[in-house]
């Protein structure tokens, strides 16, 4: 589908214009905010991340978080609303985001704050990565029926 490779895009061009942007994968941010929590240096790693004008957060609902961590996840975002851009990639409808955020009215005040004066994609489409893979193996299994053929 392209959505890490589409965000990657748009955060590169960001950058050639002079923007400060980071990449990070949903669970390396709830990681990093957890220690951060547990090492009193929080507001240090909230302030860093205020500063970036585009917070890229990539495979949103792949695993699954502590109930602090989806609350830690949840302040970066809401800080974030209305005052610095941030980008999202999941595979969840947003009806699956309770299961992240670990109830629905969490769930609900972030929604309605990420889909307010947003953009949403919404890629459909077959896997590129699934594609590659078959193409990868269909050629393989070509070459192999070549050389049986070859062979007799």
């Amino acid at each position: 589908m392209g959505k890490t490779h589409l965000a990657t895009g748009i955060g590169l061009a960001l950058c050639r214009l002079g923007k400060r942007v980071r990449f990070v994968t949903a669970a390396g941010l709830v990681t990093e905010l957890e220690e951060a929590h547990h090492q009193h240096r929080l507001d240090r790693t909230l302030a860093t991340l205020d500063r970036l004008d585009l917070l890229i957060v990539d495979e949103l609902g792949y695993l699954s978080f502590s109930r602090s961590g989806a609350e830690l996840l949840f302040q970066v975002f809401a800080d974030r609303y209305e005052r610095r851009s941030l980008l999202i990639t999941s595979n969840l409808p947003f009806g699956e985001w309770g299961t992240v955020f670990q109830g629905e009215r969490m769930t609900a005040a972030l929604l309605d704050r990420l889909t307010h004066q947003c953009d949403i994609l919404e890629l459909t489409g077959e896997s590129y990565r699934f594609r590659e893979s078959m193409q990868a193996k269909q050629a393989k299994t070509d070459r192999t029926t070549k050389t049986a053929k070859a062979k007799k």
